[in-house]
């Protein structure tokens, strides 16, 4: 097990998209991991939208991340621009993340 540090951003954002339109965001993402993601799990909610639990290294690398490649992937699978407004962050209060790491 590899433990990473508590100074990590990490949230929960429910998104009222259903999984045909969410993995259209993932395939504009492409296979270049977001630099920065630690973890990203995607959960269906029991209204059929879904819900984005996220960590990541810093809050400086997520909003780069969403600047440079989630909000362009997100714009385009919606047909030129997401609409508004922004779907909430609950920011969480992490007290440890650890992760299994491969070699």
């Amino acid at each position: 097990m590899k433990e990473l540090s508590t100074m990590v951003y990490a949230f929960i954002q429910d998104v009222p998209i259903n999984e045909a339109l969410y993995h259209r965001v993932m395939e504009g993402l492409g296979a270049e991991p977001l630099v920065g993601l630690v973890l990203h799990l995607c959960v269906r909610r029991s209204d059929g939208g879904l819900r984005y639990i996220d960590v990541w290294e810093s809050q400086e690398a997520c909003t780069r991340a969403f600047d440079e490649r989630i909000h362009p992937a997100v714009d385009a699978a919606f047909g030129g621009a997401r609409p508004s407004p922004e779907p909430e962050v609950q920011v969480l209060d992490v007290v440890d993340v650890r992760t299994a790491v491969r070699s």
